[in-house]
């Protein structure tokens, strides 16, 4: 089982920044300069954080439930491999 990890360089996560900023402000840009009132500005707004905020929390999620099937796998292997190895000194016997 294979269980490197390659790190994100330094250059990539400043662009994953970067790029998230630059959206962020293009958007409230955007929103700032838009034809209407206060009202429609803000519900703009609540809607678009809200999509951030649902994007974070799916990320995590699916991200957390990768993680958890990795370590299933890990203490499935480790009990199939002790198995192995027993049944390997009572054939040995």
């Amino acid at each position: 089982m294979n269980d490197s990890f390659q790190k994100h360089s330094s250059s990539w996560v400043s662009f994953s920044y970067i790029s998230f900023g630059s959206a962020a402000f293009m958007l409230a840009l955007g929103l700032y300069m838009m034809p209407l009132d206060l009202w429609g500005k803000g519900y703009l707004a609540m809607g678009i954080l809200m999509l951030v905020q649902t994007t974070v929390n799916i990320t995590k999620t699916l991200r957390d439930n990768a993680e958890s099937e990795k370590l299933i796998r890990k203490v499935e292997d480790a009990r199939t491999e002790k198995l192995l190895v027993k049944f390997n000194r009572n054939d040995e016997d």
